[in-house]
């Protein structure tokens, strides 16, 4: 059996003590993963970010705020993992300058400066070694294509493709891509069954029998 890293949720990146940005990601995808991985015997530590879903509670979690926080938190987790599912939606961008204090209405336009966050499945998947690396891949436009870029820059062993409609929603339509551009499986459905049919694949493909 496996020991699994899987990332869930968003991140919160703060403009000023009371304001962030951040996305509709719910956590239910993660926590359906978690389920899965655990119905076939595996550990599974799910790095989250603020979310309202629970996790089974045969999982380890540890909750995060910032994609700051959880790129840190999961570097230090992966280290004893077999592998990683990055399912959560780490939020892009952060502020150059985070202000002290509430941010005041004035009447005039706020311009915001806001740079990149790191990528947390493309830091990990550089260095993961002989450990393996599922993403996931949520696009508008040109979704498999968009997809298989995605896993090639984040040296994925495959990855999971879904559209916007996914965010928030109790249902999923994903494909799983490998990096040669086949589609191994389209699932639709629960969440929590969606989950199970990525889980199989990834059992299948990448968890050695022991």
């Amino acid at each position: 059996m496996a020991r699994i890293l899987i990332t869930s949720g968003p991140t919160r990146q703060y403009l000023d003590p009371v304001r962030y940005l951040t996305n509709a990601s719910s956590g239910r995808m993660g926590a359906a993963l978690a389920e899965a991985a655990l119905a076939l015997g595996h550990e599974v530590i799910v790095i989250s970010g603020p979310v309202e879903v629970s996790y089974p509670a045969a999982a380890e979690v540890v909750p995060v705020i910032s994609t700051e926080e959880m790129l840190a938190a999961c570097r230090q987790a992966f280290e004893n993992c077999d592998g990683l599912i990055g399912a959560a939606a780490p939020c892009d961008y952060r502020p150059v300058h985070v202000e002290t204090n509430k941010i005041a209405k004035t009447g005039e336009p706020l311009l915001l400066h806001l740079i990149e966050t790191d990528d947390i499945v493309a830091t990990l998947g550089a260095e993961k070694g002989y450990r393996w690396v599922v993403g996931f891949a949520l696009e508008t436009e040109d979704h498999r294509l968009r997809a298989l870029a995605k896993l090639e820059r984040k040296h994925c062993d495959l990855i999971v493709s879904n559209g916007v409609e996914a965010m928030d929603a109790l249902n999923n339509q994903v494909e799983i891509l490998n990096p040669a551009g086949t589609i191994l499986k389209q699932v639709s459905g629960s969440k929590l069954e969606v989950a199970h049919e990525i889980m199989a694949v990834i059992a299948e493909r990448l968890i050695p029998c022991r």
